[in-house]
C-alpha cells in the first residue's frame, strides 16, 4: 500500500479531510472532533476505531499480544488511507505522529491547505480524565508518570504538524469545538470541502 498522498493537491482525485486532530491521550480528540463534524455536517473518523475494525480485534489487545511496533505499522498504514479517503473530520491515534511517515503526511497536508489542530492539554488536566482507565495501553500502569512522559516527549511532535494549537485543560467542551471551528473558517478548505459538507 502506498503511503503517499497524490502529488497534485488539487487534481480532479483528490479528497482529503476537512479537518484533522491529533493531540495525546484524554485531550478530547474524540469528543471535540465528533462535535466539529456534527456542526460542519461531515463524517467523523477515527484512525484508532479504524486499526479494530481492521483487526478485529483492540488496541489494548493489539498491545499486548503483538507488541507496540506491530501496531504503530498498522496505525501508519490506516492514517494514510484515511487522509487519502477521508473528507469530513479525521482524529488520529495519540501515538500517530510518532511515525515520521505519518508526519510527513500531515505536514504536506497542511502545506496543500488543509487543518491539523493539536488539541493541546496539561498534565492535571489529562490525569483527570484518564482516571483508572486501562483502555488505554501505554497508560496501564503509573498513569500520571506516563503521562508527563508521554507529554513532554510527543509536544515537539505535535508542534511540527500541527496549522493550529487549541488547549483543552479545564475549558468547556463548547468554547474548544468554537475555537477548532474558527480555526477550519480561518483556513481556506481545500478542494471546497467546507462548502460540500455545509450543504
Amino acid at each position: 500500500m502506498s503511503t503517499d498522498l497524490p502529488a497534485d493537491p488539487d487534481g480532479p482525485g483528490r479528497s482529503g479531510p476537512l479537518l484533522v486532530v491529533v493531540g495525546p491521550p484524554a485531550s478530547g480528540k474524540t469528543t471535540v472532533g465528533r462535535a466539529v463534524a456534527r456542526r460542519l455536517q461531515v463524517g467523523f473518523r477515527d484512525t484508532d476505531h479504524d486499526v479494530e475494525t481492521a483487526t478485529g480485534t483492540t488496541i489494548s489487545d493489539l498491545f499486548v499480544n503483538a507488541g507496540e511496533p506491530h501496531f504503530r505499522a498498522l496505525e501508519e498504514r490506516a492514517v494514510a488511507t484515511a487522509l487519502a479517503e477521508h473528507d469530513g473530520v479525521l482524529a488520529l491515534g495519540g501515538g500517530a505522529v510518532t511515525s515520521a511517515a505519518t508526519r510527513a503526511l500531515l505536514v504536506a497536508y497542511g502545506r496543500a491547505g488543509g487543518t491539523v489542530v493539536w488539541l493541546d492539554v496539561d498534565l492535571a488536566s489529562a490525569a483527570s480524565r484518564v482516571g483508572l482507565n486501562r483502555d488505554r495501553p501505554l497508560l496501564a500502569v503509573n498513569p500520571r508518570a506516563m503521562l508527563r512522559h508521554m507529554l513532554a516527549q510527543r509536544a515537539p511532535l505535535y508542534r511540527e504538524v500541527a496549522t493550529r494549537t487549541v488547549p483543552t485543560g479545564d475549558r468547556p467542551v463548547d468554547h474548544v469545538v468554537a475555537e477548532v471551528l474558527a480555526a477550519v473558517a480561518a483556513h481556506p478548505a481545500p478542494h471546497g470541502q467546507l462548502d460540500r459538507g455545509r450543504r
